[in-house]
Order: C-alpha cells, then structure tokens, then sequence
C-alpha cells in the first residue's frame, strides 16, 4: 500500500505559476512511477502527467505541454508538477497518483486526497 499526500494547491491569478508537491510513504522494491490527475467540477478525471520510476521518461497531456512539468526526487519519495501560465481552465481538484510498475503508462492504483487548485481570470 502507498499513501500519497498532496500539498501546494491555492489560489492564483490567470499567468501565475503553482508548485504541487506529492509525499509517498514508500516506494516498492520494483518502484512506483507516479503521476498527476485533475478533476474539474462536473467533468471527468484527466491524466495530466507522469513519470517513470528511473525519472527518465515523462508524459504531459498535451493541454499542458510547454506550461507544465512533472519531475520526482527518489531519494525523498517525492514528486513534484511544477505549472506556469495558469489559466482559469486549469482550476480543478489535482490528485496525486502511483502505480505498481516502473512505466508510467498503465493503471493506478493509489490516489491521494486531492489539493485544490483555482485559477482567477
């Protein structure tokens, strides 16, 4: 079992940048590759980023490419997204993610509580 905790979320005006950061309890011997999703109010969970356990291979969805960077620390069992030019379309509950594989294409099994994150026009 992985617990994952989310911090950073807040308010910030449209062009203004948020760092989410996810804290895991643990990483398994074969790692965990994690990852990041939002759900905005009445839509559904997007698969935003991820990255692979070595850190070597990342994935942006492509509404943020450019803006948004997904990047983790093994040693601290963190991961990170670091987002830019916010807009108010990327005002959603943001959830930390991990799965059992080092890829991180795949299914998710764990999910953190989720951090707001709203963008004012």
């Amino acid at each position: 079992q992985v617990r994952l905790v989310e911090s950073g979320g807040g308010l910030v005006q449209a062009g203004g940048s948020l760092r989410l950061s996810c804290a895991a309890s643990r990483r398994t011997f074969s790692g965990n590759a994690m990852g990041w999703f939002r759900q905005a109010p009445g839509k559904q969970r997007e698969f935003v980023a991820a990255i692979s356990w070595s850190g070597g291979d990342t994935f942006h969805t492509d509404s943020v490419k450019g803006r948004f960077t997904i990047s983790s620390d093994n040693a601290k069992n963190t991961v990170d997204l670091q987002m830019n030019s916010l807009q108010p379309g990327a005002t959603a509950i943001y959830y930390c993610a991990a799965r059992d594989g080092a890829s991180w294409s795949g299914l998710y099994e764990y999910f953190g509580q989720g951090t707001q994150v709203t963008v004012a026009s």
